[in-house]
């Protein structure tokens, strides 16, 4: 592995390198299910891979002193040791449970996956810290624990407001059915499209006024209770007068495909795409204050929603300085109910610690301001719809005039990879790639978990790809463009399940995979490894604990499901305290321990 002598000379010198990894090298220890993604990830960057059995993984090389990573399932004794442990204890179950009326155990490794994107992070940020002339983090650590709070994060923070939630919390929600009996996900962000779309196929008035409120909260809520009617009322028309309808009214359909279609076009493309620019930083050392490998950086952000705002709020945790440009009269998210001390609790838990700037981006003098603010900035991250920057000439090469040494982030839906796909949001997505398969066992329908797993995924894909590239920059001397997307976050969640297709195998989770055992007083979920074994105990009428230590007395692994996310700020499993922000929003520990 690399030499520990200072890294400021060989890092710091101009290169011609393609990648930001080239001729590094990391040996990869750990948990595999927690570092898979790590080790494909580092890999697809540049570094040269190899397993080691040192229970840690160490990256380093061409210059750069060793940065190492420990990874774990969560604190020693925690009772949090695999993905079904995890899930239950961070409320991971709880949220994507919600749809069901019940926790529910997602089939895909979401926890995991999250853990190894998280880890590259932590990696990337120690090497752009040395790059830049400090001595960064060498020690990274890492709990799937951790990952699974940020993943709830949103949720926890609505958890805790002053207010109760706007819409009910309950079951129910997409996707629909044809009369064919084809199911699809309907999207739009339009009231006026959701009604236009419903009248077209008949349903009653007052179904339509009653479902529109719970459909544009699912978002939000992770769930959608909505008048039943609406399901019976698709169940009347062919797909073919849906899409008319939908075509008419603005709004969008798409039918899930499954995870043998997906596979079948799987171009085995990058989840994130990185391109120099035009040179122009100079190659003297800056210094790196001890408070985060990114102080004195700072990121303008032009997002909504929760992808490219998560992504900026990591860069945010690990030190840099965020400004928002939001639109005159600021982010309309802000009012998004439930509120602490007067702003949305969910806005806050992704957006706590930034500056805003109000910039009306239609506004040629307002555009100008823009672009004096990327001038002086290290990275601009936005998630506008897709070619929008281009016609605000705001692009990269626009902005690239201003600021050659400027990383230009873009976090969209599709990435250009598929052909007529439809409106790039979180349940399009799932439809359209299989996840809604291979969330749900094989013996429950295909359906999108309607928590935001992609959104999530996706902005820990935007910032990982956002420090990629500054450390691309800081090895060459050029600017950087970075695009990620929903797509490449969709398909590092579903790896594994796409080869398993590959091999002739049924990707899709077994009959009951990860479904919570009720006891008499709430939910235990056992290990996967210990789920079939549990199953012969019936603890239906034995309270929780009792129950748990029925099951760990015969040697089997099982924690309690989390079902009320306000107890996760008392809970002695985690490996890090939920705290309260200036706001009294909850606030969930920081995704890594930086040393």
């Amino acid at each position: 592995m690399a030499s520990s002598a200072p890294p400021h000379t060989a890092a710091r010198r101009p290169l011609d390198v393609p990648r930001p990894l080239d001729a590094l090298r990391v040996g990869i220890g750990g948990p595999s299910a927690l570092t898979r993604v790590a080790a494909d990830h580092l890999r697809r960057l540049g570094a040269r891979v190899e397993d080691t059995d040192a229970g840690e993984t160490v990256l380093g090389g061409a210059g750069f002193a060793p940065v190492t990573a420990r990874t774990a399932w969560g604190a020693r004794g925690s009772g949090i040791e695999d993905e079904a442990t995890a899930q239950a204890a961070t409320g991971v179950m709880a949220v994507h449970g919600r749809r069901h009326g019940a926790p529910r155990g997602l089939g895909a490794d979401f926890v995991a996956t999250a853990t190894g994107v998280l880890t590259v992070q932590g990696l990337l940020a120690g090497l752009v810290a040395q790059a830049r002339g400090g001595d960064g983090p060498r020690r990274v650590r890492t709990t799937a624990d951790r990952a699974g709070l940020l993943a709830v994060s949103q949720y926890v923070a609505a958890s805790g407001a002053d207010e109760p939630e706007a819409v009910d919390i309950g079951p129910g929600g997409p996707p629909f059915t044809s009369a064919e009996g084809v199911v699809f996900e309907l999207e739009t962000l339009d009231p006026g499209a959701w009604a236009d779309f419903w009248r077209a196929l008949g349903a009653p008035a007052e179904a339509i006024r009653a479902g529109w409120r719970p459909f544009q909260f699912r978002y939000a809520t992770a769930c959608a209770p909505f008048p039943p009617v609406l399901h019976e009322v698709t169940r009347t028309h062919s797909l073919e007068r849906i899409r008319q309808a939908a075509a008419s009214s603005g709004a969008e359909v798409c039918p899930l495909r499954t995870l043998a279609e997906r596979a079948t076009e799987d171009d085995g493309a990058d989840p994130w795409s990185l391109r120099r620019l035009r040179p122009g930083l100079s190659a003297a050392a800056r210094p790196v204050s001890p408070a985060g490998p990114l102080e004195g950086m700072t990121v303008l952000e032009a997002g909504r929603r929760i992808q490219a705002p998560l992504a900026a709020h990591l860069l945010g945790l690990l030190g840099a300085r965020v400004i928002r440009i939001e639109p005159p009269g600021g982010d309309p998210l802000r009012g998004m109910p439930p509120a602490c001390d007067g702003t949305s609790a969910r806005w806050l838990a992704l957006n706590r610690g930034k500056e805003a700037v109000e910039i009306d981006i239609k506004s040629p003098d307002d555009r100008r301001r823009l672009r004096e603010l990327a001038s002086e900035a290290d990275v601009f991250l936005h998630n506008w719809a897709p070619g929008k920057a281009a016609e605000l000439e705001l692009d990269a090469e626009h902005l690239a005039a201003a600021n050659p040494a400027l990383v230009y982030a873009y976090t969209g839906g599709w990435a250009d990879r598929i052909a007529g796909a439809p409106m790039g949001t979180d349940f399009m997505v799932q439809a359209r790639t299989g996840v809604g398969e291979a969330v749900h066992p094989v013996d429950e329908p295909p359906a999108p978990s309607l928590m935001t797993l992609l959104d999530v995924l996706g902005g820990l894909h935007g910032a990982e790809a956002v420090l990629a590239g500054l450390l691309l920059r800081e090895r060459t001397g050029h600017g950087v463009r970075v695009d990620s997307s929903l797509l490449g976050a969709a398909d590092t969640l579903l790896a594994t399940s796409l080869e398993r297709v590959l091999r002739g195998q049924d990707p899709r989770p077994p009959v009951g995979f990860r479904h919570p055992v009720r006891t008499s007083d709430g939910w235990i979920a056992p290990s996967d490894p210990c789920a079939a074994a549990a199953s012969a105990y019936d603890v239906s009428g034995t309270c929780t604990e009792d129950a748990l230590h029925r099951l760990r007395s015969a040697g089997l692994a099982a924690t309690a499901v989390t079902t009320d996310l306000a107890d996760l700020r008392h809970d002695p499993r985690l490996s890090g305290p939920i705290g309260r922000d200036a706001h009294g929003a909850p606030a969930v520990p920081d995704p890594w321990s930086l040393a």
